[in-house]
Protein backbone atom coordinates (compact mmCIF):
# COMPACT_ATOMS: atom_id res chain seq x y z
CA UNK A 1 0.00 0.00 0.00
CA UNK A 2 2.35 2.20 0.98
CA UNK A 3 4.18 1.87 -2.49
CA UNK A 4 1.06 2.39 -4.24
CA UNK A 5 0.46 5.86 -2.43
CA UNK A 6 3.91 7.06 -2.99
CA UNK A 7 3.55 6.51 -6.78
CA UNK A 8 0.38 8.11 -6.81
CA UNK A 9 1.90 10.91 -4.99
CA UNK A 10 4.50 11.43 -7.24
CA UNK A 11 1.97 11.28 -10.33
CA UNK A 12 0.28 14.11 -8.96
CA UNK A 13 3.00 16.16 -8.38
CA UNK A 14 4.22 15.51 -11.98
CA UNK A 15 1.03 15.76 -13.12
CA UNK A 16 -0.22 18.95 -11.56
CA UNK A 17 3.24 20.68 -9.99
CA UNK A 18 3.32 23.30 -6.49
CA UNK A 19 -0.06 24.71 -5.96
CA UNK A 20 0.49 28.26 -6.87
CA UNK A 21 -2.05 29.49 -4.39
CA UNK A 22 -3.18 28.23 -0.80
CA UNK A 23 -0.24 25.96 0.14
CA UNK A 24 -0.14 24.73 3.24
CA UNK A 25 3.43 25.58 4.10
CA UNK A 26 2.87 29.44 3.39
CA UNK A 27 0.56 29.23 6.14
CA UNK A 28 2.54 27.61 8.65
CA UNK A 29 5.76 30.02 7.43
CA UNK A 30 2.91 33.14 8.81
CA UNK A 31 2.73 31.42 12.39
CA UNK A 32 6.26 30.77 12.29
CA UNK A 33 6.46 34.34 12.27
CA UNK A 34 3.96 35.13 15.02
CA UNK A 35 5.38 32.11 16.99
CA UNK A 36 9.21 34.06 16.72
CA UNK A 37 7.72 37.14 17.76
CA UNK A 38 6.73 35.74 21.04
CA UNK A 39 9.72 34.04 22.03
CA UNK A 40 12.72 35.04 20.50
CA UNK A 41 13.83 37.70 22.62
CA UNK A 42 17.85 38.88 21.00
CA UNK A 43 18.55 40.57 24.34
CA UNK A 44 19.08 36.97 26.26
CA UNK A 45 21.79 35.53 26.92
CA UNK A 46 22.59 32.59 24.93
CA UNK A 47 21.62 30.22 27.17
CA UNK A 48 17.88 31.65 27.48
CA UNK A 49 17.91 31.67 23.97
CA UNK A 50 18.40 28.15 22.67
CA UNK A 51 15.63 26.73 25.21
CA UNK A 52 13.25 29.31 23.93
CA UNK A 53 14.06 28.00 20.51
CA UNK A 54 13.80 24.67 21.07
CA UNK A 55 10.49 25.11 22.69
CA UNK A 56 9.23 26.91 19.88
CA UNK A 57 10.25 24.27 17.75
CA UNK A 58 8.49 21.54 19.69
CA UNK A 59 5.12 24.06 19.94
CA UNK A 60 5.71 24.16 16.24
CA UNK A 61 6.32 20.98 15.22
CA UNK A 62 4.47 18.53 17.41
CA UNK A 63 0.99 19.28 17.30
CA UNK A 64 0.65 18.90 13.01
CA UNK A 65 2.49 15.87 13.38
CA UNK A 66 -0.32 14.25 16.02
CA UNK A 67 -2.72 15.90 13.34
CA UNK A 68 -0.92 14.28 10.41
CA UNK A 69 -1.11 10.86 12.52
CA UNK A 70 -4.77 11.20 13.23
CA UNK A 71 -5.89 11.75 9.80
CA UNK A 72 -3.68 9.14 7.88
CA UNK A 73 -5.77 6.50 10.64
CA UNK A 74 -9.37 7.42 9.07
CA UNK A 75 -10.84 5.10 7.27
CA UNK A 76 -10.86 6.10 3.55
CA UNK A 77 -10.19 9.47 4.40
CA UNK A 78 -6.90 8.59 5.42
CA UNK A 79 -5.73 7.37 2.26
CA UNK A 80 -6.47 10.40 0.44
CA UNK A 81 -5.36 12.32 2.97
CA UNK A 82 -1.94 10.74 3.33
CA UNK A 83 -1.51 10.95 -0.57
CA UNK A 84 -2.51 14.84 -0.95
CA UNK A 85 -0.21 15.44 2.24
CA UNK A 86 2.66 13.45 0.82
CA UNK A 87 2.23 15.69 -2.68
CA UNK A 88 2.30 18.47 -0.99
CA UNK A 89 5.91 17.35 0.43
CA UNK A 90 7.18 16.70 -3.03
CA UNK A 91 8.63 18.82 -5.04
CA UNK A 92 9.93 17.40 -8.23
CA UNK A 93 7.49 19.01 -10.50
CA UNK A 94 8.94 22.19 -8.73
CA UNK A 95 12.71 21.86 -9.59
CA UNK A 96 11.63 21.82 -13.76
CA UNK A 97 9.16 24.63 -13.04
CA UNK A 98 11.77 26.62 -11.83
CA UNK A 99 14.61 25.49 -13.72
CA UNK A 100 13.23 25.31 -16.90
CA UNK A 101 12.17 28.86 -17.65
CA UNK A 102 16.66 29.35 -16.88
CA UNK A 103 17.86 26.70 -19.22
CA UNK A 104 15.16 28.63 -22.44
CA UNK A 105 15.93 32.27 -21.29
CA UNK A 106 20.21 30.29 -22.23
CA UNK A 107 18.93 28.72 -25.21
CA UNK A 108 17.53 32.38 -26.49
CA UNK A 109 20.45 33.95 -25.56
CA UNK A 110 18.90 36.24 -23.02
CA UNK A 111 21.60 36.21 -19.70
CA UNK A 112 19.69 38.57 -18.01
CA UNK A 113 16.55 37.07 -17.54
CA UNK A 114 18.51 33.63 -16.82
CA UNK A 115 20.22 35.37 -14.03
CA UNK A 116 17.18 36.86 -13.02
CA UNK A 117 15.33 33.49 -12.55
CA UNK A 118 18.26 31.78 -10.91
CA UNK A 119 18.21 34.50 -8.60
CA UNK A 120 14.63 33.36 -7.37
CA UNK A 121 16.34 29.64 -6.36
CA UNK A 122 19.42 30.71 -4.77
CA UNK A 123 20.21 33.25 -2.33
CA UNK A 124 23.81 34.93 -4.19
CA UNK A 125 23.79 37.99 -5.80
CA UNK A 126 22.75 38.29 -9.55
CA UNK A 127 24.82 40.44 -11.06
CA UNK A 128 28.08 37.78 -10.29
CA UNK A 129 26.84 34.87 -9.85
CA UNK A 130 27.71 31.74 -12.37
CA UNK A 131 23.99 30.29 -14.04
CA UNK A 132 25.23 27.26 -14.47
CA UNK A 133 26.93 26.33 -11.23
CA UNK A 134 24.14 28.23 -9.10
CA UNK A 135 21.32 25.86 -10.73
CA UNK A 136 22.94 22.71 -10.68
CA UNK A 137 24.04 23.08 -7.02
CA UNK A 138 20.29 23.84 -6.61
CA UNK A 139 18.62 20.76 -8.18
CA UNK A 140 20.98 18.60 -6.71
CA UNK A 141 20.58 19.68 -3.11
CA UNK A 142 16.77 20.09 -3.70
CA UNK A 143 16.34 17.04 -4.99
CA UNK A 144 17.57 15.52 -1.81
CA UNK A 145 15.48 18.08 0.61
CA UNK A 146 12.22 18.06 -1.67
CA UNK A 147 12.20 14.72 -3.00
CA UNK A 148 14.46 12.27 -1.64
CA UNK A 149 14.22 12.88 2.03
CA UNK A 150 10.19 13.13 1.39
CA UNK A 151 10.22 9.72 0.42
CA UNK A 152 12.17 8.34 2.72
CA UNK A 153 10.40 9.72 5.72
CA UNK A 154 6.92 8.74 4.40
CA UNK A 155 8.74 4.84 4.12
CA UNK A 156 9.51 5.21 7.34
CA UNK A 157 6.71 6.61 9.30
CA UNK A 158 4.34 7.44 7.09
CA UNK A 159 2.41 10.68 7.03
CA UNK A 160 3.24 11.82 10.30
CA UNK A 161 7.06 11.23 8.63
CA UNK A 162 6.60 13.39 5.79
CA UNK A 163 5.05 16.07 7.60
CA UNK A 164 7.11 16.21 10.34
CA UNK A 165 10.30 16.38 7.66
CA UNK A 166 9.08 19.39 6.03
CA UNK A 167 7.69 21.32 8.73
CA UNK A 168 11.89 21.13 10.02
CA UNK A 169 12.73 21.89 6.90
CA UNK A 170 10.87 25.09 6.33
CA UNK A 171 11.38 26.15 10.19
CA UNK A 172 15.14 25.30 9.41
CA UNK A 173 14.93 27.69 6.07
CA UNK A 174 13.54 30.69 7.92
CA UNK A 175 15.57 30.35 11.87
CA UNK A 176 18.55 27.96 10.81
CA UNK A 177 21.03 30.73 10.12
CA UNK A 178 24.42 31.95 11.45
CA UNK A 179 23.93 34.97 12.04
CA UNK A 180 23.66 37.47 15.22
CA UNK A 181 19.61 36.81 15.13
CA UNK A 182 19.36 33.49 15.07
CA UNK A 183 22.59 31.66 15.80
CA UNK A 184 21.44 30.88 19.25
CA UNK A 185 17.24 31.02 19.18
CA UNK A 186 17.73 28.68 15.43
CA UNK A 187 20.44 26.20 17.07
CA UNK A 188 17.60 22.98 17.68
CA UNK A 189 16.06 24.65 14.20
CA UNK A 190 19.03 23.88 12.57
CA UNK A 191 20.70 20.73 14.09
CA UNK A 192 16.98 18.25 13.34
CA UNK A 193 17.34 19.39 10.02
CA UNK A 194 20.48 18.23 10.00
CA UNK A 195 18.98 14.97 12.07
CA UNK A 196 16.23 14.72 9.90
CA UNK A 197 17.87 14.99 6.51
CA UNK A 198 21.39 12.86 7.47
CA UNK A 199 20.21 9.22 6.25
CA UNK A 200 18.31 10.43 3.27
CA UNK A 201 21.22 12.96 2.13
CA UNK A 202 23.88 10.09 2.38
CA UNK A 203 21.03 7.68 -0.09
CA UNK A 204 20.26 10.62 -2.37
CA UNK A 205 24.42 10.93 -2.90
CA UNK A 206 24.56 7.14 -3.48
CA UNK A 207 21.59 7.29 -5.98
CA UNK A 208 23.75 10.05 -8.23
CA UNK A 209 26.68 8.30 -7.99
CA UNK A 210 24.82 4.87 -9.24
CA UNK A 211 23.48 6.98 -12.27
CA UNK A 212 26.59 8.28 -13.09
CA UNK A 213 30.27 8.45 -13.35
CA UNK A 214 30.29 6.07 -10.65
CA UNK A 215 33.74 5.63 -9.50
CA UNK A 216 34.14 9.42 -9.91
CA UNK A 217 31.28 10.07 -7.83
CA UNK A 218 32.18 8.20 -4.51
CA UNK A 219 35.63 9.34 -4.78
CA UNK A 220 34.64 12.90 -4.94
CA UNK A 221 31.78 12.06 -2.37
CA UNK A 222 34.68 10.33 0.03
CA UNK A 223 37.33 13.42 -0.44
CA UNK A 224 35.03 16.51 -0.85
CA UNK A 225 32.14 15.95 1.27
CA UNK A 226 33.86 17.40 4.58
CA UNK A 227 34.56 20.63 2.92
CA UNK A 228 30.98 22.01 2.66
CA UNK A 229 29.49 23.54 6.04
CA UNK A 230 26.50 21.35 6.30
CA UNK A 231 26.84 17.98 6.88
CA UNK A 232 24.19 16.52 4.52
CA UNK A 233 24.54 19.05 1.75
CA UNK A 234 28.71 18.12 1.30
CA UNK A 235 27.78 14.70 0.38
CA UNK A 236 25.19 15.49 -2.62
CA UNK A 237 26.73 18.12 -3.98
CA UNK A 238 30.06 16.40 -4.27
CA UNK A 239 28.58 12.64 -5.47
CA UNK A 240 25.97 14.86 -7.59
CA UNK A 241 29.23 17.09 -9.05
CA UNK A 242 31.52 13.80 -9.62
CA UNK A 243 27.83 11.44 -10.75
CA UNK A 244 28.12 14.47 -13.96
CA UNK A 245 31.83 14.76 -14.52
CA UNK A 246 31.64 18.71 -13.79
CA UNK A 247 33.30 21.17 -11.34
CA UNK A 248 30.78 23.20 -9.32
CA UNK A 249 31.11 25.51 -6.28
CA UNK A 250 33.62 27.88 -5.52
CA UNK A 251 33.37 31.70 -4.97
CA UNK A 252 30.05 33.22 -4.25
CA UNK A 253 29.21 36.54 -3.18
CA UNK A 254 26.44 37.04 -1.29
CA UNK A 255 24.85 40.52 -0.11
CA UNK A 256 27.71 42.23 -1.96
CA UNK A 257 29.97 40.03 0.27
CA UNK A 258 32.21 37.49 -1.50
CA UNK A 259 32.60 34.04 0.06
CA UNK A 260 35.06 31.36 -0.85
CA UNK A 261 33.40 28.56 -1.04
CA UNK A 262 34.85 24.99 -1.76
CA UNK A 263 34.64 23.13 -5.40
CA UNK A 264 33.12 20.06 -5.70
CA UNK A 265 33.05 17.40 -8.52
CA UNK A 266 35.73 17.04 -10.90
CA UNK A 267 36.78 17.63 -14.44
CA UNK A 268 35.44 20.55 -17.10
CA UNK A 269 33.84 23.59 -15.48
CA UNK A 270 30.00 23.12 -15.41
CA UNK A 271 28.29 24.53 -18.72
CA UNK A 272 24.83 25.52 -19.09
CA UNK A 273 23.81 22.09 -20.66
CA UNK A 274 24.95 20.60 -17.51
CA UNK A 275 21.71 21.64 -15.81
CA UNK A 276 19.57 19.77 -17.63
CA UNK A 277 21.66 17.05 -16.57
CA UNK A 278 21.61 17.89 -13.27
CA UNK A 279 17.75 17.46 -13.76
CA UNK A 280 17.95 14.60 -15.42
CA UNK A 281 19.60 12.72 -12.97
CA UNK A 282 17.33 13.54 -9.72
CA UNK A 283 14.72 11.97 -12.18
CA UNK A 284 16.52 8.60 -12.81
CA UNK A 285 17.33 8.64 -9.03
CA UNK A 286 13.41 8.62 -8.49
CA UNK A 287 12.97 5.98 -10.86
CA UNK A 288 15.80 4.22 -9.28
CA UNK A 289 14.24 4.40 -5.99
CA UNK A 290 10.77 3.16 -7.59
CA UNK A 291 12.54 -0.09 -8.95
CA UNK A 292 14.81 -1.55 -6.16
CA UNK A 293 11.29 -0.45 -3.87
CA UNK A 294 9.09 -2.36 -6.66
CA UNK A 295 11.96 -5.00 -6.04
CA UNK A 296 11.95 -4.72 -2.47
CA UNK A 297 8.16 -5.09 -1.84
CA UNK A 298 7.82 -8.11 -4.11
CA UNK A 299 10.25 -9.92 -2.46
CA UNK A 300 8.72 -8.96 0.97
CA UNK A 301 5.31 -10.18 0.14
CA UNK A 302 6.46 -12.72 -2.06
Amino acid sequence: MSLLLLMLALLLDWLLGEPKRWHPLVGFGNLVMACERRWHRSDLAPSWQIPRGGLAWLLLIVPFTLIASVLSQLPILGVIFTVLGLYLSIGHKSLYQHVMPIIAALNNNNEAQARELTGRIVSRDTETLNIANASIESVLENGNDAVFAALFWFLIAGLPGVITLRLINTLDAMWGYKNSRYLYFGRVAARMDDVMNFIPARLTALSYALLGKTRLALNCWSSQAGLHDSPNAGPVMASGAGALAVTIGGPACYHGEWHQRPSFGAGREAENGDIRRALHLVSYSILLWLVILSLGFGVFYA
